[in-house]
């Protein structure tokens, strides 16, 4: 199935480069045309013009955008192009009901929608080992399929639309809770003048381990962010996660607190920082300590 892919940030420039491998891409497209025209002409695909022609080229189309707006609008880029039993599946993470109102639109065309957000950091992307959790008709699922498969390492489907979405939230929870434990723990293990290369290695293998621990660690060692998951868009996703808990009366308190330590980093000026800068804020519980690894 020849697919386009709209979206070439951090995450979907790899994920498109593996379709390429696979013999699944046709062209690319981006709101930066020169991002689409510099990975067009490095995997030899076409860079199209616009939303409409990508849509009239391909028989698949993969979105991988920022926020529930962006959907929307490459969406409506798209409908023009578009023709009965394409598939637009949607990696971008956005609210469940941003989800539910697309696939309800593209339906009407006879056009086949997939949430299928992805977990697994710019790593996974770059490695085609991303978990893939997806929301639609299952008839569409099996279909896209293949494609999925050549993006991630793990592809589930979790029922009709929105429902990959909510399984997204509740990832973005778990991170939340992940990232200030790890913050915390390695601001206490520097305060103790711990080795923190070697505690990485033997906690890495412990029961406290995570991904997040195994691959963010050594960016709270050295005190530096490169973006992998940028702070900012961690903030958006837990914004959706608390729209969607307080539409069922609920307020999560992992939730709450993590937003106002994002909060304070945007404000300082690192939300464009991978997420492990919250690592910044936990250094500060301890103002006394000059210890450094040994």
């Amino acid at each position: 199935m020849q697919t386009g892919f709209v979206g070439l940030g951090a995450m979907g420039a790899h994920m498109a480069r593996n379709l390429h491998r696979a013999g699944y891409l046709t062209g690319v497209w981006n709101r930066t045309a020169d991002k689409a025209v510099a990975l067009a002409n490095e995997l030899k695909c076409h860079a199209f013009s616009s939303l409409e022609e990508l849509a009239g080229n391909c028989e698949a189309v993969v979105i991988c955008v920022s926020a529930d707006d962006d959907v929307r609008a490459v969406v409506a880029g798209l409908e023009p192009g578009l023709t009965p039993n394409m598939i637009v599946m949607d990696a971008s993470t956005v609210g469940s009901a941003t989800a539910r109102d697309m696939h309800e639109q593209l339906a009407a065309l006879g056009v086949g929608f997939l949430d299928c957000p992805v977990s697994g950091g710019v790593e996974g992307a770059r490695n085609a080992t991303l978990a893939i959790m997806a929301g639609g008709d299952e008839s569409v699922f099996a279909r896209a399929l293949p494609i999925l498969e050549k993006m991630g390492k793990t592809h589930t489907y979790f029922g009709g639309s929105g429902a990959g979405q909510a399984a997204k939230a509740t990832n973005q929870i778990m991170c939340a809770g992940i990232i200030q434990a790890v913050g915390e723990a390695m601001a206490f293990a520097r305060a103790e003048g711990l080795p923190l290369d070697r505690l990485i290695d033997t906690l890495g293998k412990g029961a406290g381990s995570s991904w997040y621990f195994v691959n963010r660690a050594p960016f709270m060692a050295a005190n530096k962010f490169p973006a992998g998951f940028r702070v900012r868009l961690h903030d958006k996703d837990l914004r959706i996660c608390r729209d969607m808990a307080s539409k069922r009366g609920a307020v999560l308190p992992v939730v709450e607190s993590t937003l106002q330590e994002y909060e304070k980093l945007i404000a300082e000026g690192f939300g464009d920082e991978d997420i492990s800068a919250i690592y910044r804020l936990k250094s500060a519980l301890f103002p006394d300590s000059s210890s450094e690894p040994t």
